[in-house]
């Protein structure tokens, strides 16, 4: 099964350009197909979410119908994660402060799962968790940016207009707390 060992040639002229190009539309789909599992599973949660909503306030269910759901699902997709009682509050919650079907033209549908549980646990107001979907979204913040952002974050209207990186207004630009030695500018 070893593959015979393959004589290099230098690259006609061109082929570097052209490999940079091909790798570009490789990394570009690779994005966009983990954009479509991404929006798939984020409808699937809120789905999920929705219906333990929905069958809790119409049906009277209590909360152990979220443990047995957990249960339940687990062992029938033992391979696939995301299915604990934590999870499923998660996806109850997610539907609760997202009422509309409409999540995943959002902001909020364009970040990874753990993103929005982040923006779910640390931020109250939907205005402001709104605002930090949209600048997540925007500039491409890290989780663990975000959770140092959210965690400062002030709560009221007061945060919105005055967010912790400064810009005031409503606008949500990171500014740079600090330059090192090579961000420095030369006076």
């Amino acid at each position: 099964m070893n593959e015979p060992a393959i004589t290099l040639t230098d690259p006609p002229e061109g082929y570097g350009q052209w490999l940079i190009e091909v790798k570009a539309r490789i990394r570009s789909a690779q994005q966009r197909a983990a954009l479509a599992v991404n929006t798939a599973m984020l409808r699937v949660y809120w789905g999920i979410g929705r219906d333990i909503l929905d069958r809790q306030a119409r049906r009277g269910w209590g909360m152990k119908v979220v443990e047995r759901l957990s249960h339940d699902l687990r062992q029938e997709f033992p391979d696939l994660g995301g299915f604990s009682r934590a999870n499923l509050m998660y996806m109850r919650s997610f539907a609760e402060a997202w009422p509309e079907d409409a999540i995943v033209q959002q902001a909020v549908g364009q970040l990874p799962w753990g993103h929005n549980i982040v923006l779910l646990t640390k931020l109250k107001d939907p205005e402001i968790r709104l605002a930090y979907a949209e600048a997540a979204s925007e500039f491409g913040w890290s989780r663990v940016a975000k959770v140092a952002v959210s965690a400062s974050v002030r709560t009221g209207d007061q945060a919105h207009q005055n967010p912790p990186w400064g810009g005031g207004g409503g606008l949500f630009r990171p500014q740079p707390t600090h330059q090192n030695k090579h961000t420095q500018k030369k006076k």
